[in-house]
């Protein structure tokens, strides 16, 4: 897991991790903080071994950690978050030593993190976006009435 280590410790990784910290302090809505990057690297690794993937640690928990470090600019500039993701993450993960097919890999699963055609697929981008949807518990949340997101996207039961 050093790789992943790297992306925790990397200077950029933590400029944008705290202006996503900022523009979200006062957000009453789910966080796109370490306990969502996490909660979606976790999911993503039992779909991984559920299914018998074979995909490698370093590389999930590389797409979870980085699949909405460009959140920021979707709040301070209007880009969409999956495309500012991928910029960001193929400048990280090239600083962390991860390489080119690698680094082609997990930018492609975090640019099709929100495409619900990816959901089926038996690769990194179908473990990330099922990961990234089933990581949100609606079903307890205190502002779910008020949430924007549509009834047959929030999660109100628990699957597994």
């Amino acid at each position: 897991m050093n790789k992943i280590n790297k992306i925790l410790n990397h200077d950029l990784f933590k400029e944008c991790y705290a202006k996503i910290e900022a523009c979200e302090k006062d957000r009453k809505f789910c966080h796109h903080d370490m306990v969502h990057f996490l909660d979606v690297a976790r999911l993503a690794t039992i779909f991984n071994e559920r299914y018998h993937l074979g995909i490698y640690k370093e590389l999930i928990y590389g797409a979870a950690l980085l699949h909405d470090i460009g959140r920021f600019r979707q709040y301070e500039e209007g880009v969409p978050h999956d495309v500012a993701s991928a910029q960001i993450a193929t400048v990280i993960l090239k600083d962390c030593g991860y390489n080119e097919q690698e680094v082609r890999y997990i930018v492609e699963a975090i640019s099709n993190h929100r495409d619900a055609a990816v959901a089926e697929q038996d690769n990194l981008s179908g473990i990330l976006y099922k990961a990234d949807k089933m990581s949100r518990s609606c079903f307890a949340c205190k502002t779910e009435k008020e949430c924007n997101w549509k009834s047959d996207k929030k999660n109100m039961q628990l699957f597994w």
